[in-house]
């Protein structure tokens, strides 16, 4: 995903200082959080869409990213309940931490960001149970944000490693996810369309939980299933683009016509169908009712929100502050995947970092409270599942900081949101969320104190 992050060490634990935010604005901004996520977690969208089983052959079940270890989880109540085991087979990629209880199929939890070995082994598995789907089987893909670093097959010629530093170099470049995704696309075995190349001519079904603006399935968990419209020529542009430093092998494969993706028209997808379960858009739908159910307006700005994380803080700020001039309580939420190009050598990804401009360009204003956080449940760190999801700012934020000596401009010029949130014991740690549809960002402007 195109959240990035800053360093790997793990971050100590908070040591608040005196003064610490207010309980209800607080409680407010994380159960509009767990309202959000609650409404795409797979156990409510899940079960709904699942598909008939084959009435001859096997249901194949080939599972990726945060939220493949529930989404994995439901599927197999369904249809344990509906087959004979012997007839049911699969595996799950998940991150670290993200793996849920199966009885029959495979769980494997893999990295996140960066890729590992688990997760190649993983991906290698399920390689081999698509091509060996028969045209009476099910290929039943379970695809949700995450993906692209769960199920990793390097293109011939590529090893694991390169892959691995192709990937750090995406992370520390400010790339969006769609930019991201079509370089990844161009080095894989699995991604833009040939698992579905592998799978023909099983008939495909793919089921997705979407974390990207514009819910794109090209873009979903780089879009393994479906015809990819993008092209080596525009992987080669993004490279020069962003200036990466590729290894040999990676830029001589994305020189070579084999590792062309799968297009339009290509048979391997002539059985296949695909639905997406959950999207960011239902997230703030969810907690849109909650905050009007609390007596707020709500000021919805959209699921589809990109571009530098500290830029948009600073247009958030402005708005917060124009409907706190106006006497009006109100809510502010929005989506969408922000990105942090880094110059520091500090540690946290967009939505603390978001937290921090947030709070600077906020600068102590009064009745102003906000939480931003991954819906997955981290933002940036190690790629532990104890992770921080992001950040909460009240009017105290900046003050305590400086009272405890720390200067929040320099914390965000070093890219060390967590260090700074960390220190003031503002981190958000909620644990793994087991779904992924969008960065969730809440701001409530409440009428200031006498």
């Amino acid at each position: 995903m195109t959240k990035i992050k800053a360093a790997t060490a793990a971050f100590q634990t908070p040591m608040p200082m005196t003064m610490t935010t207010p309980a209800a604005p607080r409680e407010l901004l994380e159960a509009l959080f767990r309202t959000a996520v609650a409404a795409a977690h797979p156990s409510q969208c899940l079960p709904p869409n699942l598909p008939e089983p084959p009435a001859r052959g096997r249901l194949i079940v080939l599972a990726a990213g945060k939220a493949a270890g529930s989404m994995t989880e439901a599927a197999e109540a369904h249809y344990l309940a509906r087959l004979p085991p012997e007839r049911l087979s699969g595996i799950a990629v998940t991150r670290h931490g993200y793996g849920r209880p199966t009885r029959h199929i495979a769980m494997v939890e893999a990295g996140h960001p960066v890729p590992d070995e688990a997760g190649l082994n993983g991906t290698e598995q399920a390689l081999a149970l698509a091509q060996a789907a028969g045209a009476d089987d099910l290929v039943l893909v379970l695809l949700s944000g995450g993906a692209s670093a769960n199920w990793i097959a390097p293109a011939a010629g590529i090893t694991l490693a390169e892959k691995q530093a192709v990937t750090r170099a995406l992370l520390r470049s400010g790339a969006a996810i769609g930019d991201m995704n079509t370089l990844r696309k161009h080095l894989s075995r699995i991604k833009g369309g040939r698992l579905a190349r592998l799978a023909y001519p099983a008939p495909l079904a793919t089921l997705a939980i979407s974390d990207v603006p514009g819910d794109d399935p090209t873009v979903i968990g780089s879009g393994p299933t479906v015809p990819d419209p993008t092209t080596l020529e525009d992987a080669r542009a993004i490279a020069r683009r962003f200036r990466l430093e590729l290894p040999a092998a990676v830029a001589q494969a994305l020189d070579n016509p084999a590792n062309e993706t799968p297009k339009p028209g290509d048979r391997a997808f002539a059985r296949l169908t695909y639905r997406i379960v959950a999207r960011p858009a239902d997230a703030l739908k969810a907690a849109q009712a909650k905050a009007v159910a609390a007596g707020y307006e709500c000021v919805v700005l959209g699921d589809r929100l990109q571009g530098e994380a500290r830029d948009i803080a600073a247009e958030h700020a402005r708005l917060a502050r124009q409907l706190s001039a106006q006497g009006r309580p109100t809510v502010i939420l929005s989506g969408g995947e922000l990105t942090v190009t880094l110059r520091g050598q500090g540690r946290g990804g967009p939505n603390q970092e978001y937290s921090l401009a947030l709070a600077i360009h906020l600068a102590g204003a009064q009745g102003i409270s906000a939480l931003a956080a991954d819906s997955d449940g981290t933002d940036g760190g190690s790629g532990r599942p104890d992770d921080p999801a992001g950040a909460f700012v009240d009017p105290t934020t900046v003050a305590r900081a400086k009272a405890g000596g720390l200067d929040p401009a320099a914390f965000l010029a070093d890219n060390d949101s967590t260090g700074f949130f960390n220190a003031i014991g503002d981190l958000f740690i909620p644990g793994p969320t087991y779904t992924n549809v969008t960065d969730f960002r809440t701001i409530v402007v409440d009428r200031p104190s006498a």
